[in-house]
């Protein structure tokens, strides 16, 4: 079947993650492609002849692009507040991303998760439930896969489980038939600027939906909550405190489902809570989350349980690394928000030893540290934002005593190994992004993790 972008023109802005996916699934339709990116080909250590039929203009991104442009595809970490894409939604140019274009295409029915923090545990979770149900399931989006180039062999009976983000969202004009929002705090400031813009991109992942479609709400999260109205279908909710109709919640130390994400539609118990195999009250909430998500897909409560049962959590969200004389070090290099912190600290009784750092993303820190300051043996803050950390400390305490600055991750290690006594928690949890030092978080916790491991 013939494409409706064959033989259009489209213009790619950025060559990260989704830009490389693009680049290679968009001349397979037949579409004619230019790829563009403020680094050179040296920075972007490019091979064009991997990407045949792809033009490549490098080192900015010159308005001329726009000449003759039908498609203007724009990757997550690519600003809006650019010339090209103003210009382009000045002369009504269409912008899309690989989210939209996937959605667009997609026969199976796709599930879509978002939040400002449990995305990918989330989405991991769902994913799992659905395989335990029997079906072929594609996990990816903003993590894993980019899934455009297993478009062609998705089949009407798999499923589809995506993570979506603001920035893939604040473009789209798409909502899957399962849409999850888990919750809506400050994050991504230093991009959207205010908590409007950024919860209104939040908000379009149900805004497309039509009336026999299913958003899944936060009840105990006002950000998620606040967002029922906008539903155009049906609400399921899911809640620590709350037994809800429609839904998951919890019924003293058990799982629970009942209405449109139970599949009968009476109430039924998915597991005890302590099936669940990661730590944190949040935790609970994401796979309460998962339930109300997954049983308004279809999915039985036996698929449930046996996916909680099995699930040990995902890389570099409170992950072991090792115990090395009766201290625990732990890997949560994920938290990129002091929100994420919170969640962290939540999960521990043992005294702490709490690794902080990176680039800020001017979200307030002052109620992470009040509960970092009494809970935690000691601080140590590293990186880009380690003065800035080090001022926040003084202005909660009134002191820069409870905290160490360091220069990089590898001497907060060392640091926080002459600190921690046995018994002790080394954590992990930065609460800033990580690009001051690393290409994502994921490259900074891989940094933690080898740097443990030689102590």
């Amino acid at each position: 079947m013939r494409d409706p972008l064959q033989g259009r023109n489209v213009v790619v802005l950025g060559f990260a993650r989704q830009g490389k996916a693009l680049a290679r699934w968009l001349p397979s339709i037949g579409a004619r492609v230019v790829v563009s990116d403020m680094r050179s080909a040296e920075q972007l250590k490019l091979n064009p002849a991997e990407y045949p039929g792809v033009e490549f203009v490098l080192g900015g991104h010159p308005i001329t692009l726009l000449e003759g442009c039908d498609l203007l595809c724009i990757s997550g970490g690519v600003p809006l507040e650019l010339e090209i894409v103003q210009m382009a939604r000045r002369y009504r140019v269409p912008l899309s991303n690989d989210a939209q274009l996937f959605l667009e295409r997609c026969t199976a029915p796709v599930i879509g998760i978002t939040g400002s923090a449990g995305k990918t545990t989330t989405t991991t979770l769902v994913g799992e439930m659905f395989k335990k149900a029997g079906y072929r399931t594609w996990v990816g989006g903003n993590i894993g896969d980019v899934l455009l180039n297993v478009l062609p062999i998705i089949s009407r009976q798999d499923r589809v489980v995506m993570e979506l983000s603001s920035f893939q969202l604040e473009i789209m004009a798409i909502s899957p038939a399962v849409s999850t929002v888990l919750n809506i705090t400050p994050n991504h400031l230093d991009r959207h600027g205010t908590m409007e813009v950024y919860a209104a991109a939040k908000a379009r992942i149900v805004a497309f939906q039509g009336e026999r479609d299913v958003a899944v709400l936060g009840r105990d999260d006002e950000g998620s909550r606040s967002l029922e109205s906008a539903a155009p279908g049906s609400v399921a909710w899911f809640s620590l405190y709350e037994m809800v109709p429609d839904g998951a919640f919890l019924i003293g130390e058990r799982l629970a489902v009942s209405g449109v994400s139970s599949p009968e539609g009476e109430p039924k118990i998915v597991c005890d809570r302590s099936a669940l195999q990661v730590r944190g009250e949040h935790n609970v909430s994401n796979a309460l989350a998962a339930c109300a998500t997954a049983g308004a897909g279809g999915v039985p409560v036996e698929a449930m349980a046996a996916a909680i049962r099995d699930f040990r959590g995902v890389a570099h969200r409170l992950q072991i690394v090792r115990v090395r004389d009766g201290v625990t070090y732990i890997n949560d290099s994920i938290a990129t928000a002091p929100e994420r912190v919170i969640a962290a600290l939540r999960s521990f009784n043992e005294p702490l030893v709490l690794l902080l750092g990176g680039r800020d993303k001017k979200l307030p820190w002052e109620q992470m540290l009040l509960l970092a300051l009494g809970k935690c043996r000691h601080l140590i803050a590293f990186g880009e934002f380690g003065d800035g950390i080090v001022e926040a400390v003084k202005r909660v305490c009134g002191s820069d005593e409870p905290i160490t600055r360091v220069a990089g991750l590898g001497e907060a290690v060392q640091q926080a190994a002459k600190i921690a006594q046995a018994g002790d928690v080394v954590l992990l949890s930065p609460g800033c992004t990580s690009y001051d030092a690393y290409t994502d978080f994921a490259a900074r916790g891989d940094h933690f993790r080898a740097l443990v491991e030689v102590l």
